[in-house]
């Protein structure tokens, strides 16, 4: 079935009331209302397959720390061939 071509139904969601009024106020500048934007969303989410924006975490997994840990080794283990091509420079 094509899109719009249903019919309406409701969704009843919980949300911060903080997050809720600080939303309306952003959807009411760009001239929509909650459920216009909503609409926006679950369209885009369709439309993408996925969330419609990057997901990012604020602070960094410890994976990620890890890795940036094992990064800083590769990179040395890519300068231990330097003293090797001093050493062929003398030959």
């Amino acid at each position: 079935m094509p899109a719009g071509t249903g019919a309406n139904t409701n969704i009843n969601i919980r949300v911060d009331s903080n997050v809720k009024n600080q939303a309306q106020e952003v959807f009411t500048a760009l001239g929509l209302d909650m459920t216009s934007a909503v609409n926006i969303f679950l369209r885009q989410s369709i439309r993408k397959n996925g969330i419609p924006f990057e997901l990012i975490a604020d602070k960094p997994l410890k994976r990620t720390r890890q890795f940036g840990r094992l990064k800083g080794k590769i990179r040395m283990a890519a300068d231990w061939d330097a003293p090797l091509d001093d050493f062929k420079e003398h030959m």
